[in-house]
């Protein structure tokens, strides 16, 4: 989203003043003045389609409204003027449509709510007219400022409302509504742990508020506190039983915690009062998917589109299970909904990349290509996604983690054994490595662990006392006792995803960007490096949608780049910290697997156990894209698959340089 700079800053105060008072064509030329300077100004672009709409421009601000739209999916005052020139023009259908997806992106747009509620009168729905007109009481009944705090986290502006909303409360300190967006706006900025802190610290003044609850236990789940969050969701559904919004919550928090039967007994709970809901079906299908229930899971996501013809969730969780082939007639009907002005931004996007498997499977690959690419340009347009901030970051690490960092700290950390980090690119193998270990009798499998990652952020705001370095340069301050607490609290917080074995695996990829911190904390801790060949591992992580992060897989250019990134960090990791990596290449594990996982079990000092060579008979819950793959034996049916992409695939290419060019090590 461009940023807009002062002149235009003063441009657009006196537009919007000028609207407010009624004098629409000088706010329009002004509007367009300020856009001949910054051409995707979303506020520029706004108060243009505005006033064109009160000028009676109708196609004209719809087109701004589609630039809007284009420019910024989640803006939600685009969908509430397109709605409200719909309404003008009596389409009172396409205008609950766009009402209903302004309320989605931004749930304060009072006039929404009441545009909806007008329209449902009209149509004599007087119960869900109310609960509209309740809505748009519930925003006239905020205090002003806080309105104005929620238009800013809906809008983006996350730091302008991070400063107001402190300032509010500076002199209200116990208004849970401030407390709550607060929390909302350190969420957004990856601040869990101060807004885990915020949501808890409202519930003990308001614990009857249910608003609260729920974001309550969004964070935890975000911050992989399981146990908690199942704690906070049974207590809602023990509160009202008979509420399928706290069934779901409460089934979802089981999923969770591995408690599947559970889960699906709930979500059956939920479809019995709500039997066609089409949310409820597809997360009914991801559980059954996850438990390894594949047949069940194809019927519950097939019945959730038979539902939502447009509910993309459905159409990307049948491609997701990889091993899925569309039909004639669910392509068709793919086609159709993408091809439609009906579908909301977040559906469009995951239909693209069904289509994407839809016409790979039948050997397309051309209109597979275009799919996979449209889904991703869509994906960009939501990302805040910076490849040369990525690039510096990485850098970084690689001027503080000096060999003589660890030659100073040597013999500090904890020293239990009991982790194996499995790292590097995401569709790089790592989950089939977990499968084969987490088959050995003393490895317990577990998740993507975001706990180093956590713990980094914590340390890159955190300021020693000594000097005003942050991290990773801040790891040559850290005190002895500091490293060893760090290091038990990460295996005591991940204790809760173990089943008792003395060894667990956490295969969350993004962590070789922080060994450093690892073997600080962690120096008896076990790294093994999922590597594949970078056309093969880049290409198959471009046409992956990541249920959230791994926002650098959303172009070639950027996934390329962060390749090469990753190679020259992990060069950097074997220089200062030799031996202390095992890379393990994903081609040489499907040629000799038998040689790979003697390799990998004589790494970590165990003995070989057959039921490694026959992983895919373990029975576990697998919760990442390659679920369904790593229960069938070795293929090597993808390995070349990139190669069918070529034509398309040069700005990889250019951004991999010589990366692509260098042999297995």
């Amino acid at each position: 989203m461009s940023e807009t700079g002062p002149d235009i800053e003063e441009q657009l105060k006196l537009a919007r003043a000028q609207m407010y008072e009624g004098r629409f064509e000088a706010a329009l030329r002004l509007a367009k003045t300020a856009l001949r300077n910054d051409a995707e100004s979303i506020d520029a672009l706004y108060t243009k389609a505005a006033c064109e709409r009160y000028l009676g421009h109708a196609d004209a601000a719809l087109a701004s409204v589609d630039l809007l739209k284009a420019l910024s999916p989640d803006f939600g005052r685009a969908h509430q003027e397109e709605g409200h020139i719909f309404k003008a023009k009596s389409d009172f259908e396409s205008a609950m449509i766009a009402y209903r997806r302004a309320c989605q992106c931004n749930p304060v747009l009072q006039a929404s709510w009441k545009a909806q509620a007008e329209i449902l009168e009209g149509w004599g729905r007087r119960e869900a007219a109310r609960e509209m007109r309740g809505q748009e009481q519930r925003i006239a009944n905020m205090p002003k400022p806080l309105v104005a705090i929620a238009h800013l986290l809906y809008e983006g502006k996350l730091i302008k409302a991070e400063t107001a909303c402190r300032h509010f409360l500076q002199t209200n300190p116990h208004d849970v509504e401030a407390m709550r967006l607060l929390a909302d706006i350190g969420s957004r900025l990856g601040i869990l742990e101060d807004a885990d802190f915020l949501l808890e610290s409202a519930l003990e003044f308001e614990p009857d508020n249910i608003q609260v609850r729920i974001d309550y236990i969004q964070t935890l789940r975000k911050r992989q506190k399981f146990a908690e969050a199942l704690k906070q969701s049974e207590f809602l559904y023990q509160r009202e039983p008979d509420n399928p919004v706290f069934q779901s919550l409460y089934a979802i928090e089981s999923m969770q915690t591995g408690d599947y039967e559970q889960a699906l007994q709930l979500f059956e709970k939920v479809l019995q009062r709500l039997p066609d809901d089409p949310v409820t079906l597809t997360s009914r299908g991801h559980a059954l998917k996850t438990f390894g229930r594949h047949e069940e899971a194809v019927l519950s996501y097939q019945n959730a589109i038979v539902s939502d013809p447009g509910h993309g969730d459905a159409y990307y969780g049948l491609a997701n299970l990889k091993t899925y082939s569309f039909s004639d007639e669910e392509l068709r009907q793919m086609e159709a909904q993408e091809q439609g002005n009906r579908l909301s931004y977040q559906n469009r996007i995951h239909i693209c990349f069904a289509l994407g498997k839809a016409y790979e499977d039948r050997k397309d690959y051309d209109r597979s290509f275009a799919n996979y690419d449209r889904g991703n340009q869509l994906k960009r347009v939501q990302s805040r996604y910076d490849a040369d901030q990525m690039t510096g970051e990485l850098d970084s690490q690689i001027t503080a983690c000096t060999a003589a960092l660890f030659e100073k700290q040597a013999g500090n950390g904890c020293d239990a054994p009991d982790p194996i980090f499995i790292l590097g690119l995401p569709r790089a193998g790592s989950t089939l490595l977990e499968q084969i270990l987490a088959s050995h009798s003393q490895i317990d499998g577990t998740l993507e662990l975001p706990n180093i990652l956590s713990l980094a952020h914590r340390l890159r705001r955190t300021k020693q006392a000594s000097n005003d370095s942050l991290y990773p340069e801040n790891l040559h301050d850290l005190e002895a006792l500091q490293l060893r607490a760090m290091g038990q609290e990460y295996i005591d917080s991940t204790r809760i995803h173990r089943k008792g074995a003395p060894f667990f695996i956490d295969k969350m990829p993004n962590n070789f960007r922080h060994i450093g911190l690892i073997k600080l904390i962690l120096p008896n801790a076990k790294i093994i490096d999922a590597r594949r060949e970078p056309m093969a591992c880049c290409f198959s992580g471009f046409k992956q949608l990541f249920a959230e992060g791994q926002e650098f897989t959303y172009g070639l250019q950027e996934i390329g780049q962060y390749y090469r990134d990753y190679v020259q960090l992990m060069e950097h990791w074997d220089s200062v910290l030799p031996s202390a990596v095992l890379r393990v290449q994903h081609e040489e594990v499907l040629d000799d697997l038998d040689g790979q996982v003697h390799r990998m079990l004589d790494y970590l000092g165990l003995p070989f156990e057959q039921a490694c060579i026959d992983f895919h008979q373990t029975e576990r819950a697998v919760r990442t894209a390659s679920s369904e793959q790593v229960r069938q034996p070795i293929t090597k049916a993808s390995v070349d698959l990139w190669r069918h992409y070529q034509s398309h695939l040069q700005p990889l290419k250019d951004a991999l340089g010589k990366t692509i060019l260098e042999p297995r090590q």
